[in-house]
């Protein structure tokens, strides 16, 4: 029976490039979506066509019980969970005097809140064969504790998130289960792209951001916890 992955935020960008890498391993996967209900459909079935089993979910995970729900669906119609990727977040850049809110709140949920949510439904059954993998999509330089004006409220959450990540980390190292986080730097689908910042001189691609969290998911992989990769060719540090 092959294990079980859900990715949030996987109809496109990122979170594709990761449910598709896992299916091409073997998992059956989860393509969650909130809004992009094509785009979702068709991640699917480019995943289906790996031999695995592959289901999309609807759900609004900066909301509790949406989130819940996910958790149960996946659970439900796929068999179990043994991976989950939080990819879903929103991003803002604005002068901090200037965020409302409204976009405060949007950002804080996104980032930091819903991986929040979905994490604690999911424990009991990530716990439950002694393999469980949780891996978080931060942001590069997000440990440095710096001024970010233009990107406050996201930085915060992505912060926080490190901080969630190693504290659950410690908690659940005694059932086998790890969180680790894979902090993208600039992405070929990234909103902004400072070319000129980036030592390398190149933008991350979304396979080599897969591949991050690929690492973290593998059997042998089971050592690492608590852990933050940047994949960022050397922005940020």
């Amino acid at each position: 029976m092959n294990k079980v992955a859900l990715v949030t935020g996987s109809a496109r960008g990122i979170g594709r490039a990761i449910v598709l890498a896992l299916a091409q391993r073997g998992f059956d996967v989860a393509v969650h979506y909130h809004t992009s209900a094509l785009e979702a459909e068709q991640t699917r079935q480019e995943a289906e066509q790996h031999g695995v089993q592959a289901i999309k979910v609807k759900a609004d995970v900066t909301q509790e019980h949406e989130a819940r729900a996910l958790i149960a669906a996946v659970v439900e119609q796929l068999g179990g969970l043994q991976v989950l990727v939080n990819n879903v977040g929103d991003y803002l850049k604005k002068p901090i005097d200037e965020v409302s809110p409204k976009e405060w709140r949007r950002i804080i949920d996104s980032n930091l809140n819903a991986p929040f949510y979905l994490t604690q439904a999911a424990l009991p059954y990530l716990s439950q064969s002694g393999y469980g993998r949780v891996v978080n999509i931060g942001f590069a330089g997000a440990q440095n504790l710096l001024a970010r004006p233009d990107i406050t409220p996201y930085v915060i959450a992505k912060t926080g998130l490190v901080i969630y990540s190693k504290s659950l980390a410690q908690r659940l190292a005694p059932k086998g289960v790890t969180v680790n986080v894979v902090s993208p730097g600039v992405a070929e689908n990234s909103v902004s792209k400072p070319l000129d910042k980036i030592p390398m001189g190149r933008l991350a691609s979304l396979e080599e951001l897969a591949r991050a969290v690929l690492f973290f998911v593998e059997e042998n992989s089971g050592y690492l916890t608590g852990q933050v990769v940047e994949v960022a060719g050397g922005w940020n540090l």
